[in-house]
């Protein structure tokens, strides 16, 4: 268990089907609520988005499932070009 959230950044993040999304570049805080808001991800997988203007992704923290030595997400229909051939 992570203890605390500076521990997140370079973490791997998994769909709960098993596809590599990226890693954790940063944390948003929403600082009126202490809460988090999203996942800022880098490295992404390119076989999973394509991404032509921008380094990387927001992630909402509401999608986070679990944490360990991973990060796992809920998996959305059609979240990512890829996930048919799974």
């Amino acid at each position: 268990m992570k203890n605390q959230i500076t521990d997140l950044i370079g973490l791997k993040i998994y769909s709960e089907n098993g596809m590599f999304i990226g890693e954790v570049d940063d944390i948003i805080l929403d600082i009126d609520s202490k809460r988090i808001d999203s996942l800022a991800v880098g490295k992404l997988n390119p076989e999973v988005m394509e991404i032509k203007s921008h380094k990387g992704v927001k992630i909402p923290y509401r999608l986070v499932k679990s944490i360990s030595d991973v990060i796992v997400i809920r998996h959305i229909p059609h979240m990512f070009r890829n996930e048919g051939e799974l």
